[in-house]
C-alpha cells in the first residue's frame, strides 16, 4: 500500500472530525452561557445545578466522561429498565460539548463580572429590568471580552477529539490507527495525522479570529 493511497480514508476519518468538533464546540457555547449566567443567578436552584455541573465536568477527565457517557450510562439505563445506548457520535459530541462547556462557563461568568459597574448604574437609571440589563447591556459587551478564550477552547476541543477512537468513532486518529495496524508505516501515518490536526487546527484558529474581529466592530458599532 503506496502513502498516497492513505489519503482516502485520513480525509473520510477527517471530516468526522471536523463534524465533532462543529457540533460539540456548539453544544459548548450554548451550555457556557447558560450555566455561566446561570453561576451568577440570584435563583439558588439554577446556580446549584451550574455550579455542580461546571465542577463536576472540570474536575473529572474527558476521558472518563466520554467512558462514562458510552459504557456506563447504557448499563445503569438497563438497571432502570430504560434503553440509554447512545451512538458512537451522539456520545462524542456530548461528552466534548459538556467539558467544554463547563470550561467556557467561568469564562462567561468572568466576561460578565468585567463589564463595568457603572453600565449597569445607567441601566437601572433607565429603568431597565435585570432582563433587560443583562441581554441589551452586559452581553453584547462581555461577548468580545470571552471570544479570545472561546477561541482556545475551540481549538483544544478539536484536540480532544481524538479521544473518541477510543470508542470506536471513525475520527481521523481512528483511520489513521487502522492504516498502521494494516501497514505498519508509523513514521508516515504519525506525520500525516500531525500535519491534518495542525492545518485543521490553523484554520479553526483564522475562523475564530475572525469572528473575534466581526464581534469587535459590532461592539464598536453599537457604543
Amino acid at each position: 500500500m503506496h502513502w498516497t493511497e492513505y489519503f482516502g480514508p485520513l480525509a473520510e476519518g477527517a471530516w468526522v472530525t471536523v463534524q465533532l468538533t462543529v457540533y460539540s464546540t456548539i453544544l459548548g457555547a450554548i451550555l457556557a452561557f447558560a450555566s455561566g449566567i446561570g453561576k451568577l443567578s440570584s435563583n439558588w436552584a439554577i446556580k446549584a445545578v451550574s455550579v455542580a455541573y461546571i465542577e463536576v465536568f472540570r474536575g473529572t477527565s474527558l476521558l472518563v466522561q466520554l467512558f462514562w457517557l458510552y459504557f456506563a450510562l447504557p448499563l445503569a439505563g438497563m438497571a432502570l429498565g430504560i434503553d440509554l445506548r447512545l451512538p458512537p457520535v451522539m456520545a462524542g459530541v456530548l461528552a466534548l460539548g459538556l467539558n467544554i462547556g463547563a470550561y467556557g462557563a467561568e469564562v462567561v461568568r468572568g466576561a460578565i463580572q468585567s463589564v463595568h459597574k457603572d453600565q449597569h448604574e445607567a441601566a437601572r437609571a433607565l429603568n431597565f429590568t435585570s432582563r433587560q440589563t443583562l441581554w441589551t447591556i452586559t452581553i453584547p459587551q462581555a461577548i468580545p471580552e470571552m471570544m479570545p478564550s472561546f477561541g482556545n477552547l475551540a481549538v483544544q476541543n478539536l484536540k480532544d477529539t481524538a479521544l473518541v477512537s477510543l470508542i470506536s468513532l471513525g475520527d481521523l486518529t481512528f483511520r489513521a490507527e487502522q492504516i498502521r495496524n494494516f501497514t505498519q508505516d508509523s513514521t508516515t501515518i504519525y506525520s500525516m495525522l500531525l500535519v491534518a490536526y495542525f492545518g485543521m487546527a490553523l484554520v479553526l484558529t483564522a475562523l475564530m479570529r475572525g469572528l473575534e474581529a466581526y464581534v469587535s466592530r459590532w461592539r464598536m458599532a453599537g457604543s
